[in-house]
């Protein structure tokens, strides 16, 4: 099975988590940022930064079969916090926490496609 597509997504979605583990130490770790930032946001971040990076990237370059409820997984947490911060958080949330979260979620949607479109190829044509 040609699995070119697991390889592209397994390494947008290392690239992804690393992207958020290092967003998520810099605030960690004392860097100040020029606008507000939700005390549990920057842990959410460096968890899911590094089970993306390190796990679920791992899983789909192998071509698990638990690569796609992963990815599923991984997009409907970002999905679920982007809920919370437009709703609960509506009036303190950074614009650009809204920006990096919407990107993360596109990020994932692509993945997500990726792993679609390369399981429709491997199933054999009758």
């Amino acid at each position: 099975m040609n699995a070119n597509l697991f390889k592209i997504a397994a390494v947008i979605s290392f690239l992804i988590g690393i992207l958020s583990v290092f967003a998520g130490s810099m605030v960690i770790l004392g860097k100040s940022m020029d606008y507000y930032v939700i005390d549990w946001l920057p842990g959410y971040n460096l968890i899911l930064g590094l089970i993306s990076a390190f796990f679920t990237a791992v899983i789909i370059w192998q071509g698990n079969p638990i690569a796609m409820p992963a990815a599923i997984a991984t997009f409907a947490s970002h999905s679920m916090v982007m809920l919370i911060l437009q709703t609960s958080y509506r009036d303190v949330v950074a614009v650009e926490s809204i920006r990096a979260m919407a990107f993360r979620m596109m990020v994932w949607l692509s993945i997500l496609t990726l792993l679609i479109v390369q399981s429709l190829r491997s199933i054999p044509q009758s």
